[in-house]
């Protein structure tokens, strides 16, 4: 199946078993807007909660901080967003559709490293064992062209979009022959710059009042708090500070599902350390993040690093921890080398001393700043991307199949249904006591609608790991009936074991220790 009708699938998957609805829906919907529904609203907690742990409750020198959404303007002005907080936009003539033209192109990129997949893909099947991946990528001849014409346009992009050359950027286009989706046609018009944060009044009147933003990241939360965290806390250097909250981006090139939003949620931490220090400690966390991915159990080789072409004007390094999404590979989080820059900034644009007297050096200075940068909502995507599986279960010429949601039982937004093989003779109230027995601890969820069968399907496809079927033995010997989501496999336990059971396998604990 091609991996654009995975998608679609899980997409259609994701509303209707209650994991994200178009929001106003009944209003027929908002561009880019999402709601997450009963079982998607768990599945994200449990992944800030995953991040919050291994961030906050793992590291002594980490603490956390929930700053406002709306912030002093000239904040924004401090932090460059004001003047330099742009996206390279380009519109068709003919579908009237507007595009970023840097992500046109860098789509045009993966169309090229997609060529070669499959002819490499094809060589593998043809050659089997012999294939020298290597060899072929150097010496067949449609490769090296493939290659040579990525390479040639990923150099010419880097070039235009460190200069920030807009007429390259559509040069670019034109000469790779680039059309729109839509219409077909390259009736493009010339790329101009776009602020993306939204802007609003505060103030009980239109003439009284202020003009303020609503904010277009979380991390200046943090940088404008890092006296009074560092004063209150004691922290000494190096030390970091952790934020989860929504951010807004009018974004104009919104698209595939909830992966670029308006309304999105950010997990952010500022790690703070001495000047000469910054990129030890870039390549520490560049590579503690990738661990925490990789940690989930997704396939290591689904994730890749990618080095920026640009560097933002407060960076000296930066990268992106990829994920192989069914659309190609994207980024889900970001790691920076942000130097002083934002703290010097509003030093500067407040007028007051921003710095850290260092004991040990018996001098004050500017702290440098390493940051790392995860949407919550691309994280839920790719873990749903991931977990999400089709499965050929016919048997002795008799068709069947199921669709599972393989996610770790950790991240799971039902960590086991209980179910009454009938609707009497005492089993439905033996199963409720064995949810009020751990509901304390973990979301379970009693069904005793349709067939077991049925509801075995039902659970697989919101990812639900354990199902426990209460019968006439349960009451004889109160044992009960556990089936594993990901093999199937039945066993009988005791009733007594089920929270054991629960704290090794689907406690966030578990991950954490292997980090």
């Amino acid at each position: 199946m091609a991996q654009e009708d995975v998608f679609k699938k899980l997409v259609s998957h994701c509303k209707e078993y209650g994991f994200v609805f178009p929001s106003s829906e009944i209003y027929d919907g908002m561009g880019a807007v999402y709601d997450y529904a009963q079982n998607g609203v768990e599945l994200k907690n449990n992944i800030k909660r995953y991040w919050w742990d291994s961030m906050v409750r793992l590291h002594q020198n980490i603490v956390g901080l929930d700053s406002a959404i709306f912030m002093h303007p000239t904040i924004w002005k401090a932090s460059g967003h004001v003047d330099a907080f742009n996206d390279p936009l380009i519109d068709n003539r003919d579908s009237k559709k507007r595009y970023r033209a840097d992500v046109l192109i860098e789509e045009q990129i993966a169309k090229y490293d997609d060529k070669i997949e499959k002819e490499v893909t094809k060589a593998k099947k043809k050659f089997g064992d012999a294939f020298d991946e290597a060899m072929f990528k150097s010496t067949n001849p449609q490769v090296v062209d493939y290659s040579a014409k990525r390479e040639a346009l990923h150099e010419r992009f880097a070039v235009a979009m460190n200069a920030t050359d807009l007429a390259e950027l559509r040069q670019i286009i034109l000469d790779e022959k680039i059309v729109c989706p839509i219409s077909g046609t390259a009736n493009w018009t010339e790329v101009r710059q776009f602020n993306l944060m939204f802007s609003t009044e505060m103030g009980s009147v239109s003439e009284g009042a202020n003009k303020v933003y609503l904010r277009p990241e979380t991390a200046q939360g943090i940088f404008v708090n890092f006296l009074n965290v560092q004063k209150t806390g004691r922290m000494k250097l190096p030390f970091g500070i952790a934020q989860i909250g929504k951010a807004f981006r009018n974004e104009i090139v919104a698209r595939q599902f909830i992966f670029r939003m308006r309304e999105f949620e950010q997990m952010e931490m500022q790690f703070f350390v001495q000047p000469g220090t910054e990129l030890d400690w870039f390549a520490k966390w560049k590579e503690t993040r990738m661990k925490w991915h990789r940690n989930l159990g997704f396939g290591d080789d689904n994730y890749r690093f990618h080095d920026h072409e640009k560097l933002a004007h407060y960076a000296n390094a930066a990268t992106d921890v990829e994920y192989k999404f069914p659309f190609g590979f994207k980024e889900v989080e970001g790691v920076h080398s942000r130097t002083d820059f934002d703290l010097s900034q509003h030093q500067k644009y407040c007028g007051k001393k921003i710095q850290y007297f260092d004991t040990e050096r018996n001098e004050s200075y500017v702290p440098y700043v390493i940051e790392t940068s995860i949407g919550v909502d691309r994280m839920f995507l790719q873990v749903m991307s991931a977990a999400y599986c089709e499965e050929d279960l016919s048997k002795d010429g008799k068709k069947d199949s199921r669709v599972v949601l393989r996610f770790p039982a950790a991240l799971a937004p039902v960590k086991m249904a209980v179910m009454p093989l009938v609707k009497k003779d005492g089993l439905p109230e033996k199963a409720q006591q064995i949810i009020d027995m751990v509901k304390f601890d973990y979301n379970c969820q009693y069904d005793e609608k349709d067939s077991i069968g049925k509801r075995y399907r039902r659970q697989d496809a919101i990812g639900t790991p354990f199902c426990v079927t209460v019968d006439y033995q349960t009451l004889e010997d109160n044992t009960v009936t556990i089936r594993h989501r990901d093999s199937m496999e039945q066993e009988r336990i005791s009733i007594d074991a089920i929270p054991a059971l629960l704290k090794e396998k689907a406690d966030i604990g578990t991950l954490l220790k292997n980090l």
